[in-house]
This record gives C-alpha cells, sequence and structure tokens, in this order.
C-alpha cells in the first residue's frame, strides 16, 4: 500500500554500473524464490484477505516454509494472535507469523526484516491475487530463513509476516506496540519488490539515521538492477515515509529501511499476478536487500 503525500528532494542512484560488490555476495535458492512467489499469489490463496479462509491458508503455507529452514517461532509460536476493530466498525481476528533466528554477539537485539501477507481477497467474482503485494515481499522473508539457517546472523533477527497491512497497517502497529520493551536495532521492510519494468527498486529512510545512511550511501550495488533513494519526502514523488508497515517502526523512533518498486498498472489490481512480475530484477531486488542486511547486521 502507497500513499500520496508529495515533497521535494534529491534521488540518489546506485548501480552495478557505477560500482562492483567487494564483500562476499549473499547466496540464496533463486529459482525456490520464484516457486514461493507463483504459489502465494495462486488463486488458492484467493487474495489473502484478512481473516478470510485464503489467509489463513497462505499463514499456514508461510510457517511451514519456516520450519523446512529450521527458523525458531518467537516466543514459543509462530502465530501472534490480535483483533481490532476498522472505523465502520467491522471486527477482525488477524495473526502475525513470526520466526526466529537468535544472534551469535548480541542475543537480546533484534532486527526485523518484515513483509505482510495480507491483500484484498475477492471482489466481484476477482482474485486479487497480490502478487507484487506482497506475496514479493513474503517470499523474499523466506528467502531470508534460507539464508540465515545457513549463515547465523550477529543480531537476533525476527522475520515478521505481518497482517492487516491492508486495513491500516494493523499487525505492524500491534507488533511494535508488543516490542516496546524490547531493543529493536532497526526494520527493514519489504513491499511490492517484484516488478519494475525500469528495473529501478527504491529504499526509504536511511535519510533518518546517519548509520543507514552511510551503509546506503556507501552500498556497492552486486546486481545489474538500480537502487534509487528517494519517495522519503526529499524529491517531489510519494512520500513512502509511512506507506508501509515500516510507519509504525518509524513513529516509535525506530531506525528502518523500505524496499519497494513503484506503482504499476496492477497495483491493488486483479492484474497484480505473476505473470507480470519482473523475474529478474525481482531475484536482484532480493539480492540487494540481502546484501544491505549483512551490513546493517554488521554495523549496527
Amino acid at each position: 500500500m502507497k500513499n500520496t503525500v508529495l515533497s521535494l528532494g534529491l534521488v540518489l542512484i546506485f548501480s552495478l554500473q557505477s560500482c562492483a560488490q567487494d564483500t562476499l555476495v549473499a547466496s540464496f535458492d533463486e529459482e525456490q524464490l520464484l516457486n514461493r512467489l507463483e504459489i502465494l499469489s495462486s488463486d488458492k490463496f484467493e487474495g489473502r484477505k484478512t481473516g478470510e479462509k485464503g489467509n489463513a491458508l497462505a499463514r499456514a503455507y508461510i510457517i511451514e516454509e519456516f520450519k523446512k529452514t529450521k527458523a525458531l517461532p518467537f516466543g514459543n509460536t509462530y502465530e501472534h494472535h490480535f483483533t481490532f476493530k476498522t472505523k465502520n466498525g467491522t471486527a477482525y481476528d488477524a495473526v502475525n507469523v513470526l520466526a526466529l533466528f537468535k544472534g551469535t554477539t548480541t542475543e537480546d537485539e533484534y532486527i526485523v526484516i518484515s513483509a505482510h501477507y495480507d491483500h484484498l481477497g475477492i471482489s466481484e467474482g476477482k482474485i486479487y491475487n497480490g502478487a507484487d503485494d506482497d506475496a514479493s515481499g513474503v517470499s523474499a522473508l523466506l528467502s531470508f530463513a534460507e539464508y540465515l539457517s545457513k549463515n547465523p546472523p550477529k543480531h537476533s533477527v525476527i522475520l515478521a509476516a505481518f497482517d492487516a497491512e491492508e486495513l491500516g497497517l494493523r499487525g505492524a502497529s500491534y507488533f511494535v506496540d508488543k516490542m516496546k520493551n524490547q531493543k529493536i536495532v532497526a526494520n527493514m521492510n519489504m513491499d511490492m519488490i517484484s516488478r519494475s519494468k525500469k528495473d529501478e527498486l527504491y529504499v526509504v529512510g536511511a535519510r533518518y539515521n546517519d548509520q543507514l545512511k552511510t551503509i546506503i550511501q556507501n552500498f556497492k550495488n552486486p546486481t545489474s538492477s538500480n537502487l534509487l533513494e528517494g519517495h522519503d519526502g526529499t524529491d517531489g514523488k510519494q512520500d513512502w515515509t509511512y506507506a508501509s508497515d515500516h510507519g509504525p517502526f518509524h513513529a516509535a523512533k525506530i531506525p528502518f529501511l523500505y524496499f519497494g518498486d513503484e506503482d504499476h498498472p496492477g497495483y491493488h489490481q486483479p492484474t497484480d499476478d505473476y505473470k507480470e512480475i519482473t523475474p529478474t530484477f525481482y531475484k536482484n531486488a532480493v539480492q540487494m536487500i540481502l546484501s544491505i542486511f549483512l551490513e546493517v547486521d554488521k554495523t549496527l
């Protein structure tokens, strides 16, 4: 979900043509990344709307995939239930899915890597599969689990598949409130990272934290896709500072990086399907985000 607030600023472009990666490139199974995205955005999950059958089926699939990587449940359970009401009085039972990899040196400090698994469900007989929004981020979460199972992080890492993002960032808000007495050093949020004909991934949030700013400015891109710093209230584009699940983290003064592609014709439409993603860009986007995570884990 993207907001439409406009403001002024500067776009910084980092590409393979301008710099080469000088650290070990983090690896993950690219075919599995695509396979999981295709599954999560299939008609079987009926658009994954909060509180509905398809959402529960998607949740079960995510948990099984976490288990395959030996990711631990967070707080003795993968499923974290919460309830809320929308402004029109509709009540929802929602569930965040949280997995954990314990840190090797700072176990009591957390990096939260997030994506939302809910979407818009079915409307007028059409399934809103949400391949880019945000099955792409959830599939990337599972690739993170795959990587971390073989490469333990310095900080403890919570992999958060949030529910009810499309209903007002409810899952992320609930999580941030529940974690208010824990030390979260950063949130890295992924929402819409698989579809860009321009081959451009945006990162938001570095401007609010000097350490993250340095990491992004010094990032040596290991891919042929472009990483752009923008949509952050500095460039006259839509300001995404509070546009997705990173918003509640920022409101709680927790450093964040949000990764996303720009809106496209399939945004919040039934045409946001797997067949419309740009696979090479998607694999590159996950590679960039994973590489930046390694720097965040090393630096913060």
